[in-house]
């Protein structure tokens, strides 16, 4: 008796912590790299959690705050974020291992699809003698955190003026306090790569009246003849109830995983988000702005269990 009960215990036992183990797994949260309070990466990642948590067989997931788009694929290569938000540019620049990855070698990034565009958001107040690129020398910038994508976008708008960020004087702030800072006059000018409207910009625009830092044509045209990934965009003078319509910058936002991630459960976050769009516009008024489409087109390889998911669409 005192032996079948022995087994018994062991047999219990042994049920139980397989049982835990099953679950610890099924429980196990995915981490979404988004960026900083005040853009648009943070709620997208929010929307995406919510979808991924309602329809994705076994798998939940939760937002992130993190430095953005030059840091995203950092941490999924370092594995601190399962996936992350990022940029056609970046993504590209890290699986070469160049530009602000040269440190991190060459990556293994694969995309999971298409977001919304984000653009280069150049403001200053309404009343203020920056009105050009060339302008900003010498004055006080909010430029995002030091992590964000903003930055190696704002060198290179910067050049297109013959000017650095040694002509200006950086504030590196989240884009919440970048513009609450413009607001305040204590920045001249405050500058965000985000999906629109941008939360940040709409705060700083309750309280004071904004206006775009423009573009001259010769600026405009070379930007985008020497940067494929970008695109012209046009933001209503509406949006931030802005004198005119603004000509920006804008670069297509992705979903990326590491390419060892398992192709199902690739699949299951894919098929979660792209399956539900009305939902994800209902949520978000980003994804409205987001083409599905557009997946098949991205400059990194899609992982193979996006593929499968938007092969089938």
């Amino acid at each position: 008796m005192i032996i079948r009960t022995t087994i018994k215990m062991a047999t219990i036992t042994a049920l139980a912590s397989t049982l835990f183990v099953s679950l610890a797994a099924q429980s196990a949260e995915l981490r979404i790299g988004t960026a900083s309070q005040g853009g648009a990466f943070y709620p997208v990642g929010q929307a995406i959690s919510s979808l991924v948590n309602k329809h994705a067989d076994g798998l939940t997931m939760v937002p992130v705050v993190t430095q953005g788009s030059v840091e995203n694929p950092r941490l999924v290569n370092r594995s601190e974020v399962d996936v992350a938000i990022t940029n056609n540019n970046l993504s590209v620049l890290a699986n070469k291992g160049v530009g602000p990855y040269k440190k991190a070698g060459a990556m293994q990034l694969r995309a999971l699809g298409s977001l919304h565009f984000s653009i280069l958001h150049m403001i200053t107040l309404a009343d203020s003698p920056v009105n050009s690129i060339a302008d900003l020398k010498g004055k006080r910038v909010a430029v995002g955190p030091a992590g964000g994508g903003t930055i190696p976008f704002l060198n290179q708008v910067l050049a297109l003026a013959d000017l650095t960020s040694d002509d200006i004087t950086p504030s590196f702030l989240s884009y919440a306090d970048g513009f609450s800072q413009l607001s305040d006059g204590n920045v001249d000018a405050a500058f965000a790569l985000s999906g629109y409207p941008a939360g940040a910009v709409m705060q700083a625009q309750a309280n004071k009246k904004l206006k775009f830092i423009a573009f001259s044509d010769t600026e405009l045209t070379t930007a985008l003849e020497k940067h494929p990934n970008y695109n012209r965009v046009v933001v209503p003078a509406d949006v931030y109830k802005t004198e005119s319509d603004g000509i920006v910058l804008g670069v297509n936002n992705m979903l990326i995983v590491d390419a060892g991630m398992d192709e199902e459960s690739a699949f299951q976050i894919t098929r979660a988000v792209y399956a539900h769009m009305d939902e994800f516009r209902a949520e978000n008024a980003f994804a409205r702005q987001i083409e599905p489409e557009r997946s098949l087109d991205l400059k990194i390889p899609l992982h193979p269990g996006a593929e499968r998911f938007h092969k089938q669409q």
